[in-house]
């Protein structure tokens, strides 16, 4: 599984409609949504019509339109909108739970890879669909608060540029993680994840 860069615009837009939700900002423009990190606004566009198909975001039209969660950010699971915009998680066809495809192999049953790919399959479903939005929204308001880095929308409803944001950034290389409960999320939530 790859996660598409529509998957990635849709994630992202949606943590920044959590955090802006969090802050008390009713409606984000696309406008905002699009400098906030850095996004194509046209692609963005389409996106964000996908998400408000699917009833995970809800838009006003006018002067000081936008769009919000639909849903509390806790109903939104990481897992189906990752299902939403790139389909299903399963690396091959005759893994998958929603779009099961027959392989070329004549012993599927006792195919290795196959078994091999339904544990790839299994792994990441389990972790994509252990977290909320919520989850992910509080995680990324908690390190950027903790790191002294504001958070993308201010309290009067200016946005902060996402290069403003990155400044004094540091890449950091981790360990790999083994299992769902040792990822960083977890980490950084604790308890709360559970």
């Amino acid at each position: 599984m790859k996660l598409s860069k529509r998957g990635e615009y849709a994630l992202r837009s949606l943590i920044n409609l959590g955090i802006a939700a969090k802050v008390g900002r009713r409606l984000v423009r696309v406008t905002e949504l699009a400098k906030a990190e850095d996004l194509p606004i046209k692609f963005l566009e389409q996106v964000m019509q996908q998400l408000r198909e699917a009833g995970y975001v809800e838009s006003e039209r006018g002067k000081h339109g936008g769009y919000r969660l639909a849903k509390p950010a806790e109903a939104i699971p990481i897992g189906a909108v990752v299902r939403l915009i790139d389909g299903p998680l399963a690396p091959i066809g005759c893994v998958s739970q929603t779009a099961y495809e027959p392989c070329n192999c004549p012993d599927e049953a006792h195919c290795g890879l196959r078994m091999l790919m339904l544990d790839v399959r299994n792994a990441i479903a389990a972790i994509l669909d252990r977290y909320t939005l919520a989850d992910v929204v509080e995680v990324t308001t908690r390190k950027m608060l903790t790191s002294g880095k504001p958070l993308p929308f201010s309290a009067d409803g200016q946005i902060l540029p996402a290069a403003t944001r990155a400044k004094g950034r540091t890449s950091k290389s981790r360990a790999p993680v083994s299992s769902p409960t040792e990822g960083v999320i977890h980490q950084i939530l604790g308890d709360y994840a559970i």
